[in-house]
């Protein structure tokens, strides 16, 4: 979410917006980037254990995440509506788990959420905190098709450095205290 670290809400989910998978765009995208026959032959798909052309897992993610990034967009233009300042996300140290539960066919339209599961201020990037995050994907059935759990930094928007941190930077900019300091 690009609000502070400190206003990000727990278990509040975010409705990130559907796509609806067409045959076309399912067998483009396994052509370039996962080209299984279940994935690119509708009727090799038909005729195997799949009953038809299913989506690459790779694609839904692909769908789901750039939903993420749209809305972590959408979500500065809202701060900035409301007359506040975005807070600042930062990269993901990791993908902790990600389940694929339902095939995706042509036709499905998938609807994406993510929402913050929990957060803690980072051990290792004073400024920064970690936000443990749940990415759901349902069809139109409400059959959830996608899960993930996710892991992003945010910047903490009240974070003062403590002094000797503020000093140890400054020391290493030293070229013999920086020698000194690394050993």
């Amino acid at each position: 979410m690009t609000r502070w670290y400190e206003e990000i809400e727990i278990d509040k989910p975010f409705d990130l917006g559907a796509h609806t998978f067409t045959e076309a765009e399912i067998i483009a995208f396994a052509k370039q980037y996962d080209p299984q026959y279940f994935h690119v032959d509708p009727k090799a798909a038909t005729e195997s254990h799949f009953g038809g052309l299913v989506a690459s897992g790779w694609h839904t993610v692909s769908v789901g995440h750039r939903k993420m990034v749209d809305r972590l967009f959408a979500e500065e233009d809202i701060v900035r509506a409301e007359g506040g300042e975005p807070g600042v996300s930062g990269p993901s140290p990791g993908v902790n788990s990600m389940d694929f539960k339902a095939p995706v066919r042509p036709g499905d339209t998938v609807r994406y959420t993510l929402t913050v599961t929990g957060k803690r201020p980072s051990n290792s990037i004073p400024g920064w905190g970690l936000l443990f995050n749940r990415l759901d994907a349902h069809n139109q059935h409400g059959e959830l098709v996608y899960r993930a759990d996710l892991v992003g930094f945010s910047k903490l928007r009240d974070y003062k450095m403590p002094l000797k941190i503020k000093l140890a930077l400054a020391l290493r900019q030293l070229p013999l205290m920086d020698k000194v300091m690394r050993r």
